[in-house]
């Protein structure tokens, strides 16, 4: 945040497709990496970009149920490459579909308003939900520890489900989650024998609930002290309203602030903590080509 008031400059396209780019996405292609579009009816096409790859697998094993024929697989492609050229581009751009595993000569359909749908994960959509409409009484029971029953879970559950003000597509309305009191250190490589440079203090600003709970009770932890007793602060925005904040001048200099990745539901159904501050560039380990390079 500026101390002195100043407004920190507005963030270029690049700059925020930069922001984006380590943040893996994926979706459903042929084995040469063409998105595989979907035609619920007659008059719509569909492309799902999913933030969660069990869920881009859970359409993928339908699609392979119903086509046995067809060589499909998930490939894990960049949020900041896909952002501005493909998921806000508009409908009117022309998509040649052809049949896949096709080659780049065979003819197909060039058509115009393919819907492009970011799709959170659900458990992450399902946590927003909650967070808007959990009633105080409800959350302080949970940040003291305790439990519901089957009876308040169901309550509080079908209260997020027609309540919510926000969320209420399972699509293109992905939440971000972050805690005010919240910080990392990014260490910045020293150059050419010269000393490191001072750390960078990042605001880090999660897609995933859980991973951000998580990371905040295992600092809690390893803090002790008067730490133990923050009360923290969880705010939530929607990840096309964020980027449309980094486009203009803002009191909070974004350039400071670093997106963490969700992370896949694990074998014990808890997202691994330590993930979160990891530099490592998640596309690394990932196969699968990216859309909208050309």
């Amino acid at each position: 945040d500026s101390a002195s008031g100043e407004k920190s400059p507005a963030m270029s396209e690049k700059e925020i497709e930069e922001w984006l780019s380590h943040i893996p996405v994926f979706a459903v292609t042929d084995s040469k990496g063409q998105g595989v579009v979907l035609r619920p009816d007659n008059d719509t096409s569909v492309f799902y970009f999913f933030m969660s790859p069990q869920m881009a697998n859970a359409t993928l094993q339908t699609l392979k149920g119903a086509n046995d024929d067809m060589d499909l697989q998930i490939s894990a492609m960049s949020l900041g490459k896909i952002w501005f050229n493909i998921l806000n581009a508009g409908d009117d751009a022309a998509v040649k579909l052809k049949p896949p595993n096709s080659g780049d000569d065979a003819e197909g359909m060039v058509t115009k308003g393919v819907q492009y749908r970011l799709v959170p994960d659900t458990r992450d959509l399902m946590g927003a939900r909650m967070l808007l409409t959990m009633d105080p009484a409800d959350g302080e029971k949970l940040k003291a520890g305790g439990e519901f029953n089957a009876e308040d879970a169901q309550k509080a559950i079908q209260k997020a489900m027609t309540d919510s003000p926000k969320f209420k597509n399972t699509f293109n309305e992905i939440p971000v989650f972050m805690i005010q009191q919240m910080r990392l250190q990014k260490q910045a490589k020293a150059e050419d024998g010269n000393a490191s440079p001072e750390p960078q203090t990042l605001l880090p600003m999660y897609f995933g609930l859980q991973n951000m709970v998580s990371t905040w009770q295992q600092f809690l932890t390893q803090a002790g002290g008067e730490v133990k007793d923050v009360e923290p602060a969880i705010n939530l925005m929607e990840l096309h309203e964020l980027v449309d904040l980094m486009k203009k001048e803002s009191e909070i200099d974004f350039r400071n602030v670093i997106l963490i990745p969700g992370v896949p539901m694990g074998a014990d159904g808890e997202a691994p903590a330590q993930a979160a501050a990891s530099d490592a560039d998640p596309m690394a380990q990932m196969g699968g080509g990216t859309l909208g390079d050309e």
